[in-house]
């Protein structure tokens, strides 16, 4: 009996260890495709010899031969950052879906759902239309750092909120986040109303819907850094994230403050949330779709439900962002469209389908 338990286990973890490498493989493989596939369509033979010639620094291989000169600028200095910064927001979003849902014991629960990238989005827009980017000392980071500041003020409110004539329960959480959410939405509106610039609103338009077009190798490190950091330090809290699903009776059973470790991760994931929505705006559905599929597949063990959701996020992003680059000839849609619309019905006919459970297979 306790044989055929450890030849289960075993085949249980090489398949998740062989699950991983796949998904590594085929991020590589995206990536390849991402930087190949626009306007412009240059072969992967091609796409390939330019990036090992340029990530080497020149010293391996050569451009000759690449049938124009335009394609090694449009694969190194506009395609790439773009599929980087896809996979990085892919990952961050996905983490943090994963990590609000078991923090609140809510399925539904999501940055977007729990007020925080509306109120990244409130910040941006404040920055956009009165002219508050402060150029002065921050240089073209203004709106981001504002974009930063309303998400992180959003989550502040929320936590702040919630723990009002109490502790913090993941219904007053979500409850208190639909609350933000409406509320940073009307401020953003009202700003967009009566400011008297058509430019501004079309900015600020196209912002809120998502778009990673502005990507750069300027803009990775702070996302890259930020992302890394909090997936590493997440991967480490499995048992945590595990115990939070039991509820509070199990947590302090096993030494575990609840209360605390909530408003920790909240803290985290609304930072990683303002850093995704300065760089790229609000992008919807991936931190809510991603851990759902993940978890009715692998089950709600976060040992594995944690590296599976941002490898997968970071896939479902980069071809997300391809879509939208290539959907339409000649023109580009806002990448939050596309998540949207392959999001939401993905989401309703896992809430339609029979047996699906939080927490379950």
């Amino acid at each position: 009996m306790t044989t055929g338990y450890h030849k289960k286990g075993r085949g249980q973890h090489r398949t998740f260890v062989l699950l991983i490498l796949f998904l590594i493989v085929f991020i590589v493989f995206s990536i390849g495709c991402s930087v190949s596939i626009g306007q412009v369509s240059i072969s992967l033979s091609d796409t390939f010899r330019i990036l090992l010639y340029k990530g080497s620094g020149m010293r391996i291989g050569s451009l000759e031969g690449i049938s124009q000169a335009s394609f090694a600028d449009i694969i190194w200095h506009i395609r790439m950052p773009r599929a980087l910064m896809s996979m990085l927001i892919g990952a961050g979003l996905s983490l943090c879906g994963v990590v609000i849902q078991a923090s609140v014991q809510n399925p539904l629960a999501d940055p977007y759902i729990l007020g925080i990238s509306s109120g990244g989005a409130l910040g941006a827009t404040f920055a956009i239309m009165l002219g508050f980017s402060i150029p002065g000392v921050l240089g073209q980071m203004g709106v981001a750092v504002w974009a930063f500041a309303g998400a992180f003020g959003a989550a502040l409110l929320v936590l702040t909120i919630a723990g009002v004539k109490g502790k913090v329960t993941s219904v007053k959480l979500v409850l208190a986040g639909m609350v933000i959410n409406a509320l940073c939405n009307s401020f953003s509106n009202f700003i967009v109303y009566f400011a008297n610039n058509s430019e501004s609103i079309k900015t600020v338009t196209f912002w809120t819907m998502g778009s990673i077009a502005s990507a750069t190798w300027d803009k990775l490190p702070l996302v890259a850094v930020s992302i890394g950091a909090a997936s590493i330090f997440f991967l480490t809290q499995s048992r945590v994230l595990n115990t939070m699903l039991l509820g509070s009776e199990a947590a302090v059973t096993l030494g575990i403050s609840l209360n605390r470790n909530l408003r920790i991760f909240m803290l985290i994931s609304a930072l990683v949330t303002g850093i995704i929505v300065a760089s790229c705006g609000t992008i919807g559905f991936v931190g809510l779709i991603i851990p759902h599929i993940i978890r009715g597949v692998m089950g709600s063990d976060h040992k594995k439900l944690v590296p599976i959701s941002i490898l997968f996020g970071s896939v479902f992003l980069i071809w997300a962002d391809i879509l939208a680059r290539t959907l339409i000839h000649q023109s580009e849609l806002p990448i939050g469209i596309i998540t949207s619309m392959i999001g939401a019905p993905m989401f309703m006919y896992m809430l339609m389908k029979k047996g699906y459970g939080f927490g379950g297979r």
